[in-house]
This record gives C-alpha cells, structure tokens and sequence, in this order.
C-alpha cells in the first residue's frame, strides 16, 4: 500500500510535490470551497458555509501575502543583546580579535557588525502573527474588488463567476509565491513550522506533565469544540425572521420588461388582456398556492363595497421553494359586460375553499374596470 501511495506521490508534477505546507494547505482550502459549492450531495449541508467563510474572508488574502513576502520574518534579537549585558554572572568573553589593518585584505574579507545587521535588515519578510492579521485585512479588501470587476462584466455578481473568479486569484497567488520562494536561499524562505507544531500539541495532549495539565487539556478541548459548535451553529441555522407572501400584478411592456403599471381598464367583452401574476415566497420553506380570479359584481356606499355576484374566471396552483418567486402569465376573460366590475385575485396557502372570499383568503389583490360590447 505504501509503495502504490508513493507511486501516486511521484506522477503528480514537481511544482506540486515541493509545494510549501501552507501553500498547500491554501490550494486545498479552494479545492474544498468548489466542492461544497458545486458538488449536490455537500452544497446544502453546513460543510459549505464552514468552507465559504474561510475561502472569502482568510484564502485570498493569505496568498497574495505570500507572493509579496516569499521570505522569512526576521525575529528580534533586541530582547539577547540586552540579556547578554545584563548577565553579570556569564564567562569572561574571549579576548577580542586584532583588527585587520584597513585597506588590507583580511580587513575586506573580514565582515563587520554594520555589513552584519544591514544584511539581517535586508530579509524583508514578516512573520506569522502578521501574515495572518494582515490576511484577514487584505481577503475583505479583495473581494469586494473582484465583485466590483464582475460587476461590470456580462457574468455579474453570482454565486458562480464569485467563486471562480476568487479561485483564480487565489490560486495564481499561490503559484506566483511558491515561484518566488524557490528562487530564494532555503535558509531565507518563509516556512510555517507545522511538523514542530503537530509534535508539541502531541505532547502536551498525550503525554501531560501532570495531571492538573490532562485535566486543563481536555478543558481546553471541550471549550475549543464547544465555541466552535456554537459559531458554526449561528451561521448554518440563522435565527427566522417573520414569515410572509408576496403578491402582486404586472403588465409587459412592448420591450418585455414587467412593470407594475399600464393596467387594463376599459376593454370588451371580446378582448383578452394578459396580466403576470407574481408570488414570492418568504415562508422559511417551500409552499403550495392556489390562485382564484373571479369576476365581482359590487355596489359601493361610502366605505363600505358589498358583493352583488361573483364569477370564477379562472384557478391556477404554484408550487414556490423559499426565497423564490414564481411568475404566472394569466390571460383576463370577462364573462359579462358592465362598469365599475372588480376583478379579484385571491391567493392561498395550499387549496382553495368551496367558496372563495377575500375574508378566506391568504392575501388578495384587485382591478377595477368597464366592460363593454365590441
């Protein structure tokens, strides 16, 4: 089985095979983001908002960061030169060494403090507190900036152009750091310690000084999984919000464009007005509707419109996931001639009673107008 995995190891192609472990880390982070964007069995389980998160707000970044700073941060040494004086009770240093007589070339070949610490101060880098803060930093600057761009594009703002363009920026960050760290000496490149790391959190966790520490480790560990069960609880189920229907009318324009406005009022009994019925659906989870369209016969004193007759003109039913809208093309036919008619559009939450009413119905909109002979 080893054999099989290191000839598996060996086919992938060098540049991946000598990819730093953060770089790495980095790459399989974007490769997990697509799958549980992509992928039907992981897109609708938290596994994509846990992944999401950590691609839009720390990935990018972290890249771009790397290609910049290819080399290692210089740690302070400020902190040793000051122990070294203050430790009264060290050895006598060792007698000094003559200095070369200058213009010689023991003087030249000899290297002195000043060329020491401009050498030291010519590593660039940064270490890695501050890659990370500044990773963070930099993600929530570039990705707004990558959906300003596909804002302008024939893509736009969607889920798919987003995660493929942040892949791509991601991952050409990724290739221009690791180039930019090989063309380094190994002892200036950026590594992160992990093997160092892995071995120390092993000791601490399996072989505990004390018991006071297994007690303190294991507190730790619950403490770590229960915070991040909690944050990745409030992200997955957001807290509900109220639940509603939308319901509205439009009319198309000679363009195609819906608009709520331009409805018909003065037709015959001939004409066949076509209306787009609207239902949004922000219930928290997928409903069936039932739409009834009558013809009203009413007589209206003051305030109060009370209903001579009423005829069902039409009955339609929408299946709508939530947060979606569906749209239903309804063509008007009137059954009788007359003025100041109401045309009723009542909508409801699963099957229409016997007798449909505006009292009944879950919401309901209305028109007025004349209909005529031809």
């Amino acid at each position: 089985m080893a054999t099989r995995r290191d000839t598996v190891w060996l086919l992938l192609p060098r540049q991946l095979r000598e990819l730093p472990a953060d770089l790495a880390a980095v790459v399989l982070g974007v490769l997990l983001t697509l799958g549980a964007v992509f992928l039907p069995v992981i897109s609708d389980t938290p596994l994509r908002i846990a992944v999401g998160l950590a691609f839009v707000l720390f990935l990018p970044g972290y890249a771009f960061i790397a290609a910049l700073f290819p080399e290692a941060g210089e740690p302070p040494d400020a902190g040793d030169t000051q122990a070294d004086d203050s430790n009264t009770d060290a050895e006598p240093a060792a007698p000094a060494r003559p200095t070369p007589e200058p213009g010689t070339t023991a003087a030249e070949a000899t290297p002195t403090a000043d060329s020491t610490l401009s050498t030291a101060r010519d590593r660039g880098g940064i270490d890695g507190i501050e890659r990370v803060a500044l990773s963070f930093g930099l993600s929530i600057a570039i990705v707004p900036l990558i959906g300003l761009i596909l804002n302008f594009t024939p893509w736009g703002i969607r889920l798919t152009p987003i995660v493929v363009s942040i892949s791509a920026f991601t991952l050409g960050s990724v290739a221009v750091a690791a180039a930019r760290r090989r063309d380094l000496p190994p002892e200036d490149r950026f590594r992160v310690p992990h093997e160092r790391w892995l071995a120390d959190a092993r000791s601490e966790l399996f072989e505990p000084e004390s018991r006071t520490d297994t007690a303190l480790n294991v507190l730790l560990a619950l403490s770590i999984l229960l915070a991040v069960s909690s944050v990745g609880y409030a992200v997955a189920v957001p807290p509900q919000g109220e639940s509603f229907s939308e319901f509205y009318l439009l009319t198309e324009t000679t363009d195609g464009e819906l608009v709520a406005d331009d409805y018909p009022s003065d037709i015959t009994i001939d004409d066949r007005p076509e209306l787009v019925v609207g239902i949004g659906n922000q219930e928290y989870e997928p409903t069936n509707y039932t739409v009834v369209v009558q013809l009203q016969s009413v007589t209206t004193e003051g305030n109060t419109t009370t209903v001579q007759s009423r005829t069902e003109i039409d009955r339609f039913t929408a299946s709508v996931a939530h947060n979606e809208t569906h749209h239903e093309r309804h063509t008007l036919t009137p059954t009788q001639t007359g003025t100041d008619l109401r045309v009723k559009y009542l909508l409801y939450r699963g099957d229409a009673p016997a007798t449909p009413t505006a009292e009944t119905a879950y919401r309901d909109l209305h028109l007025w107008m004349n209909v005529s002979e031809p």
